[in-house]
């Protein structure tokens, strides 16, 4: 309801948790924008960009008419989660995506290619060292569906073929994603919850590096038996160990940008040691490896995440060409370039420089000679403290801060630009290419920013209206039932095919609206329950890993008998589906 306030004061809004008067027809009606966004996903197989707009049209439309929300305060809370999605989210993506195709256009990733083919002829270490190591690096440079696309492209190049590539990938993609993207999904968290990020960083870091260990071993599994797993597991225990310890030491005493990367890259290295000292007793690989296969009849194949490939050159086994150590340094310098800029676009001294110098509003001082207090960036015209919370929710009307640090130059994203344009100097492209090759990015990153902003829309319109207030007070009458409910849920957000940093948003403000309706009760650790998303988030896709390694053989027999067409000619379809 609107509180009236003297002529010339912005407008008061205290959010309406039950405005049927019955808790299970307005839980229902709140949960209208997550039905329809899954409904047209799961059940009707619309594109992503699509479910998103409709999701958010209808959370707007449901927060005005049903929980009358006014209009300007809807418009502008959308308005506010699209910012944010387009500067914290899209903007990381596109950049490395951007950074991916200069290495792509420079035949750069040809060569990074053929020097992981000439480390081990194994196709289990391949997988090691490429789905696992390198795909966490590439989750937590550019999160989403590139760690599929990018790796997998890279397993195809090394004669996988693209039916394997994209079901390993999607597996190995279990280990990092909860910090993907720069640490998007942990920065999301701490924004929609308002709890300090170092704290769910830390905590993150000590629940999920168990999970780290086990996925490399079931991702050997899935392809081979046990015996065969067993044969190569002093390189599993390597992959595996230095990428938890990794991911724990950063996550708890360094940040949250920076824990994928660091963990791929420390475990790519340990394997890389390792392998050098000690080999398998035989070299496995797939039974079509020593076979002739029929080519494309396509010239190309065209990868939607970027860069184009003759068929013959990935089509069937191919031995690997040997190049010098000078040329190999050289395709991997654009992803070491990448996590230099990262790291220093995370070093507190130099954000806060940049911030000082860039980010407006960034140090407000106030009439009576004081530093605004709060987080810095602007106000939300009409949003900033306008929306209430309320009881049952908390025990007095507390206001919603809404500001935007527009922090343009000290984003992450922009760290990753910058490392881009970087690579692709020294990599000897000419401005002009340098543009017309991120022109082409844009063009093909378009729908997935549009998606990924309209989600964030989503999310915020639901925080801001109290939606998700609604949801979160129906799961308290669930009691310690809850764990099941929840997971339920979450379940069914992770098997649609939502990102950890599209899911977040209305996931985790539930169980901080959950937490504080159970502290009320005595419950123990109420605070504890945001950390329930990403951690479910990696125990599902374990879970998941679990399910296909049983599956595994009928999907192999699937393949053969049932695909006549060439399995590279469907790397389009099945990349563009695992994005």
């Amino acid at each position: 309801m609107l509180r009236s306030s003297p002529k010339g004061e912005r407008m008061q809004w205290i959010q309406i948790y039950d405005p049927f008067g019955r808790w299970w027809l307005s839980t229902l009606v709140a949960a209208l924008p997550i039905i329809v966004l899954f409904g047209l996903l799961g059940g009707f197989k619309v594109k992503p960009h699509w479910c998103a707009i409709a999701g958010a049209l209808t959370a707007v439309t449901v927060a005005i008419l049903v929980f009358k929300m006014p209009l300007i305060l809807a418009a502008m809370s959308f308005g506010y989660g699209v910012a944010f999605g387009m500067l914290k989210i899209a903007w990381i993506v596109l950049a490395a995506v951007y950074l991916y195709d200069i290495s792509v256009e420079t035949g750069q990733f040809e060569i990074m290619k053929e020097s992981v083919a000439g480390i081990t002829a194994d196709r289990r270490l391949q997988v090691l060292l490429v789905a696992f190591c390198f795909g966490a690096f590439i989750e937590g440079a550019a999160g989403f569906g590139a760690p599929v696309a990018i790796a997998g492209a890279f397993m195809i190049g090394l004669g996988f073929k693209p039916f394997h590539a994209a079901a390993l990938n999607l597996i190995a993609n279990t280990a990092p994603v909860a910090w993907g993207a720069i640490g998007t999904p942990v920065h999301t968290l701490a924004a929609v919850t308002a709890l300090p990020e170092s704290d769910l960083n830390a905590m993150i870091g000590r629940i999920l590096p168990f999970a780290a260990v086990i996925v490399p071993f079931w991702l050997v599994r899935t392809m081979v038996n046990w015996r065969e797993t067993f044969e190569v597991l002093p390189a599993i225990l390597v992959v595996g160990v230095s990428f938890a310890l990794t991911q724990f030491f950063w996550s708890n005493y360094v940040d949250s940008n920076l824990v994928d990367i660091m963990g791929g890259v420390v475990s790519i290295g340990a394997a890389v040691i390792f392998l050098r000292f000690w080999k398998p007793k035989k070299i496995w690989r797939f039974d079509y490896d020593q076979k002739a296969t029929v080519l494309s009849r396509a010239g190309e194949i065209t990868d939607p995440v970027g860069g184009e490939w003759s068929a013959e050159k990935f089509d069937g086994y191919r031995t690997a060409q040997t190049y010098s150590a000078a040329q190999v340094l050289k395709a991997w310098m654009p992803f070491a370039i990448l996590s230099l800029f990262v790291l220093l676009w995370g070093l507190p001294s130099i954000k806060l420089a940049m911030n000082r110098a860039t980010t407006p509003s960034f140090r407000v001082v106030l009439a009576d000679g004081k530093v605004r207090p709060g987080p810095p960036g602007w106000n939300v015209p009409y949003l900033h403290d306008a929306v209430y919370r309320s009881a049952p929710v908390v025990a007095k009307p507390t206001s919603e801060p809404a500001r935007y640090d527009f922090n343009w130059l000290s984003a992450t994203g922009t760290g990753c630009f910058f490392a881009a344009i970087a690579s692709g100097v020294v990599l000897g492209m000419s401005p002009r290419h340098l543009l017309k090759t991120f022109l082409r990015t844009l063009v093909r990153m378009r729908l997935a920013v549009v998606a990924i902003s309209f989600m964030l829309g989503l999310g915020y319109v639901t925080r801001y209206s109290g939606l998700d207030a609604v949801l979160g007070l129906a799961f308290t009458r669930t009691g310690w039932l809850y764990p099941f409910f929840g997971t339920f849920l979450g379940e069914v957000c992770s098997e649609l095919h939502l990102s950890s940093s599209e899911l977040i948003p209305f996931s985790c403000a539930r169980q901080t609206v959950l937490g504080e309706s159970w502290a009320k009760w005595s419950m123990p650790n109420p605070s504890r329950l945001p950390l329930l998303p990403p951690s479910r988030s990696v125990t599902r896709e374990l879970f998941s890993a679990l399910w296909h390694g049983i599956l595994w053989p009928s999907a192999l027999s699937w393949e053969s008998s049932c695909c006549s067409t060439p399995m590279s000619s469907a790397l389009p379809s099945l990349m563009d589906c695992s994005s």
